[in-house]
This record gives structure tokens, C-alpha cells and sequence, in this order.
């Protein structure tokens, strides 16, 4: 493939990518989605404060173990919403009790593992400016090469090959990251949902 066409290819690439910038607030956030670094609390729950729970969730090995079975993706929702109301089935005193455990332990360990997707989506995102500014830095060189009286043929076939590679990587790249994306808001569905359940379940007269 022509040099020409392989700057034009990069040029278009990083044009694409530059413009992705979603959040005027976090202009390096690379989602459509905007960006909310941590969750509220009230955001998904009007049940008992949870503010004195701290970490006794995780001292109760039924809590503890039915959390990490609730919050894991691979648990279907609904059998996780069923089975987060039986655990607070109850007393209407054992109901507040196992239901403000159970939330606590919920949003604790989702809104961990939302924050751990965010900080890896920027980690993502610092990688593709880098790659930018590597394809940028490059374009320049080559443009320099193909301007010179006398140019360099190998030289600037053997960038105009890296050019390409680098153009690759980042585009694949910049397609992939709407999946993980999703990832976020897929979290608090889930958090909300059983969230929901469990208030329903506490309500219950």
C-alpha cells in the first residue's frame, strides 16, 4: 500500500479518535456514556441508612457469600432478585436487619467492582493518546521523508508499514471499547434491580 494512502488511513483514524471526547467535564473519558466517578448511595436506595453497616456484611459469611453470588454477572438476574427477597424474608425487625446488610454489601461490591472497569476504561483511554501522539509523531517524520529532495524510499516504506500497524491497533482498539463501555451502566442496573428487590421485600407486611 502507498505511504499516501496509509497517512491518509492515519490521519482519519486519529481525526475519529480525537473527536470521541464524550464529557466536556472529562474530556479523556472515551465513552458516550457520561462520566460519574462513584455512586450515591441514595441514588438506588430509600431503605435503613447503611452508613453504620461498614463492613459487617463481609464478618457474615451468609451475607458475605450470598453477596458475592448476587453481584457476579454470571448469576441470572432474576434467580438473584428471587433469591436476595428470601434472604430478607422474614420479621419485619430481622427483615431491616438482613436487608441493610445484604444492600451494604451490594453496593459495596459493585460500586468496588464498577470503579475498578472505570479506572481500567482511563487506563484504556491514556493508552490511546499515547498511540495517537506515537501515529501523530510519525505522520510528521514521514511527511518529512517524502518532502526531501531526496527521498528515502526503504525509510519511508519501513515507517509507512509501522504507520499502518499503529493505525490498526488503535482503530481495533477504538472499536472494542464500546462493549466495555457498557460494562459501567450494566453494573448499576444491577445494583438498582436488586436494590428494588430488597425494598420490596423489607415493605412487605
Amino acid at each position: 500500500m502507498k505511504t499516501s494512502v496509509i497517512a491518509g488511513m492515519a490521519v482519519a483514524v486519529v481525526l475519529a479518535g480525537a473527536a470521541h471526547a464524550a464529557d466536556p467535564r472529562h474530556p479523556d473519558w472515551p465513552c458516550h456514556q457520561i462520566m460519574v466517578p462513584s455512586l450515591s448511595v441514595s441514588a438506588f436506595w430509600t431503605g435503613p441508612a447503611i452508613d453504620a453497616v461498614g463492613d459487617a456484611w463481609r464478618k457474615d459469611q451468609t451475607v458475605n457469600d450470598l453477596v458475592l453470588r448476587l453481584a457476579a454477572r454470571r448469576t441470572p438476574l432474576d434467580a438473584a432478585e428471587k433469591a436476595a427477597q428470601a434472604f430478607v424474608a422474614g420479621s419485619p425487625d430481622g427483615r431491616k436487619e438482613r436487608a441493610t446488610l445484604l444492600f451494604a454489601g451490594l453496593f459495596a461490591r459493585l460500586n468496588e467492582e464498577r470503579s475498578q472497569v472505570m479506572n481500567g476504561i482511563q487506563r484504556f483511554s491514556h493508552r490511546q493518546q499515547e498511540l495517537r501522539t506515537k501515529i501523530q509523531a510519525e505522520l510528521t517524520t514521514l511527511r518529512g521523508i517524502q518532502d526531501a529532495t531526496e527521498q528515502n524510499g526503504t525509510a519511508g516504506d519501513k515507517l509507512g508499514e509501522q504507520i499502518a500497524w499503529d493505525t490498526r491497533v488503535f482503530d481495533e482498539r477504538r472499536h472494542t471499547i464500546g462493549y466495555v463501555c457498557e460494562v459501567p451502566a450494566t453494573i448499576e442496573r444491577r445494583l438498582f434491580a436488586l436494590a428494588r428487590a430488597i425494598q420490596q421485600a423489607l415493605n412487605q407486611h
